[in-house]
C-alpha cells in the first residue's frame, strides 16, 4: 500500500460532517508532518502518509485525499524542483496556501554511537546538502545514502541498519524513534527555512490583500527579448516578483525553457488580472498555479499604489467611453 491512514477523531466541522483527508509526506517525523501541524484545521483533519511527494500530488489529482501538502523551497538549497516540476507539468491542482517552517537539522545514531564510529548517514538529498559543510568536517568518510524522507532515514537508522549508521533528520525523528542526537543543529547556514505549499484539485481562495499568486509562462518563441518582455508586464503595473525561475520544459530539447513566476497580488485584484490577460495574449501559454494566503506579516506595499492609480485611469477611460455617439 502507498499510504496509512492516520485516525483522528476529531473534526473540521465540515458540512454533513464529511471529515476532509490530507496526505504529506511519511513516515510520521518528517519536517512536512511539523509544518503541517502548525495549522490548526489541517492537524484536525484524517491525515494519510505517502512515501514520495509525487505519490501525494497523485492522490489528490485521482480524489484519494481532499488536500495534499509537499514543501517547494527552501532558503538554503532554493525551490524543491521535484515539487515545483510536478506541479507546472503533471498535476493540475491549484495551491491554496503556505507555510513557512523554520528547521533544524541535527545528526543521530542508535544510542551509544559517537561521531567517529559513523560509516553510513542516510538522509533525503535536499536535507543532506544543507548539511554538506558539517558532513564533510565531521563524518567525512561515510557514505552518503538517499531516503524518501528526513524521518523515513531516521526510521531505517533505529530498525534497520546495523551500527555505524546515522540519519540527518528532525529533533522530533530522534524522540519518535528512540535515537541519540550526536550533533544538532548542523545545516550550513543560519536561519534555515522550508517552504511549504497546500494543493487541491479546485477553488481559489479568497484575496486577503497579502497573498501570491503562481504561474508558469511558456514562451511562444525562443528569442532575445523575451524574458524581458515577460517581466515588463510585472513592472509597468508594480507588480513585485518573489521568485522567478526557468525550468525545461521536459518535452523539448536543450534551451527549451518555461519561467515560473511567483508575484505579489491575487488573480482578483485587476491590475494581476490584467497582467495575466496580457501575458496570455502574447504568449504561448500561460498555467495557472493558484492565488493564495502568503505567509509572514502582511507588508505595506507599491502595489497598493498602484491599485489606486490603476483605478483612477480606469475611470478616466471609462469617462471617456461614456461620451461616444
Amino acid at each position: 500500500m502507498r499510504h496509512i491512514a492516520l485516525s483522528h477523531r476529531n473534526s473540521l466541522g465540515r458540512m454533513n460532517s464529511v471529515r476532509t483527508r490530507v496526505g504529506f509526506l511519511g513516515p510520521l517525523g518528517t519536517f512536512t508532518e511539523q509544518a503541517l501541524k502548525t495549522q490548526p484545521d489541517l492537524a484536525a483533519a484524517e491525515l494519510v502518509l505517502y512515501r514520495t511527494m509525487p505519490d501525494v500530488l497523485d492522490a489528490v489529482e485521482s480524489g484519494e485525499v481532499d488536500l495534499g501538502f509537499v514543501a517547494i523551497e527552501n532558503s538554503i538549497e532554493g525551490t524543491v524542483n521535484l515539487t515545483q516540476d510536478e506541479l507546472a507539468f503533471s498535476h493540475d491542482l491549484l495551491i491554496q496556501r503556505e507555510v513557512v517552517l523554520d528547521i533544524e537539522h541535527c545528526l543521530m545514531a542508535r544510542p551509544g554511537t559517537s561521531i567517529e564510529d559513523v560509516k553510513v548517514v542516510l538522509s533525503i538529498p535536499v536535507a543532506s546538502a544543507q548539511c554538506h559543510a558539517f558532513l564533510r568536517a565531521h563524518v567525512g568518510q561515510a557514505e552518503l545514502r538517499a531516503s524518501n524522507s528526513t524521518a523515513e532515514a531516521a526510521r531505517m537508522v533505529a530498525e534497520d541498519l546495523g551500527p555505524g549508521a546515522a540519519a540527518v533528520a528532525p529533533r522530533a525523528s530522534a524522540e519518535l524513534y528512540g535515537l541519540e542526537i550526536l550533533q544538532a543543529d548542523i545545516a550550513d547556514h543560519a536561519g534555515n527555512q522550508t517552504r511549504f505549499v497546500l494543493v487541491a484539485r479546485e477553488g481559489i481562495p479568497a484575496p486577503t490583500g497579502h497573498d501570491l499568486t503562481a504561474l508558469v509562462i511558456y514562451q511562444r518563441a525562443d528569442e532575445p527579448g523575451s524574458l524581458i518582455s515577460i517581466l515588463q508586464e510585472f513592472a509597468a503595473r508594480r507588480i513585485n516578483l518573489s521568485n522567478l525561475l526557468s525550468r525545461p520544459t521536459k518535452d523539448g530539447g536543450l534551451g527549451d525553457y518555461c519561467f515560473v513566476v511567483y508575484a505579489v497580488g491575487h488573480v482578483a485584484d485587476e491590475l494581476m488580472a490584467d497582467a495575466m490577460r496580457t501575458l496570455h495574449t502574447k504568449q504561448g501559454r500561460v498555467k495557472f498555479l493558484g492565488s493564495y494566503p502568503a505567509a509572514g506579516e502582511h507588508a505595506h506595499s507599491a502595489r497598493e499604489h498602484a491599485d489606486a492609480r490603476w483605478r483612477e485611469a480606469d475611470d478616466w477611460v471609462r469617462t471617456l467611453r461614456a461620451t461616444i455617439r
